[in-house]
């Protein structure tokens, strides 16, 4: 019986993946560097570092000191324009689902690499909704290492077997699975078929939990 469920953030309580796109984007634009919608795909469920090195795979070899100015120049792009973000990005599909499954007194808690995810969290109205929220400021290996989604299950008080892990990207799912988690996968995770469900909506965790 499943006593909790792990959300990745990004693309399954909302999406930001296009925020994502633009502040890397102008990032690499303004090094001169190739990058486009295709190459972003890399990015999904990864961190913030290993998107830069990515982004700048095929640019001449830089210091550790200008990746670091580099990773948080494309975030001051991602904050300012996370700052459009409101209520509205919530979908109601995903708060009724949420809510039911509060009511079902299921914990619930956020496993994201991103370090923004409380502030995202706080721009969509559910700051303090999640019973634990484990993201890129408390773990020191992203994701397909299970470490987000293992802190997140500590947090909850609960043992990974009891938990399942919702994910959008194949990282995430390899993470769920090295970290001993049940997994349901949503949209591009899907194709990777190695989650032990895939939903065609955010609704159907209602289905399977």
């Amino acid at each position: 019986m499943i006593k909790g469920i792990v959300f990745d953030l990004d693309g399954v309580i909302c999406s930001t993946d296009e925020y994502h796109f633009l502040a890397w984007k102008k990032l690499a634009d303004r090094l001169g560097v190739p990058f486009d919608r295709e190459k972003n795909k890399r990015l999904l469920g990864i961190s913030r570092m290993d998107s830069l090195k990515i982004v700048l795979e095929d640019s001449k070899g830089y210091s550790d000191e200008e990746m670091r100015a580099f990773a948080d120049e494309k975030n001051r792009y991602y904050r300012e324009l996370l700052g459009r973000m409101s209520p509205a990005d919530l979908s109601e599909e995903v708060k009724d689902t949420l809510d039911e499954l509060r009511r079902r007194k299921i914990r619930l808690a956020i496993g994201s690499s991103s370090m923004n995810a409380k502030y995202i969290l706080k721009q969509i109205g559910l700051e303090g909704f999640f019973d634990a929220v484990s993201d890129g400021t408390n773990i020191k290996h992203s994701k397909p290492d299970p470490e987000v989604f293992l802190c997140a299950a500590r947090y909850l008080g609960l043992d990974p077997r009891d938990c399942m892990v919702v994910e959008d990207a194949k990282a995430g799912i390899e993470a769920a699975a090295a970290g001993g988690f049940e997994s349901a996968a949503l949209g591009e995770a899907v194709k990777c078929k190695l989650a032990d469900f895939n939903l065609d909506s955010f609704a159907e965790l209602l289905e399977i939990v």
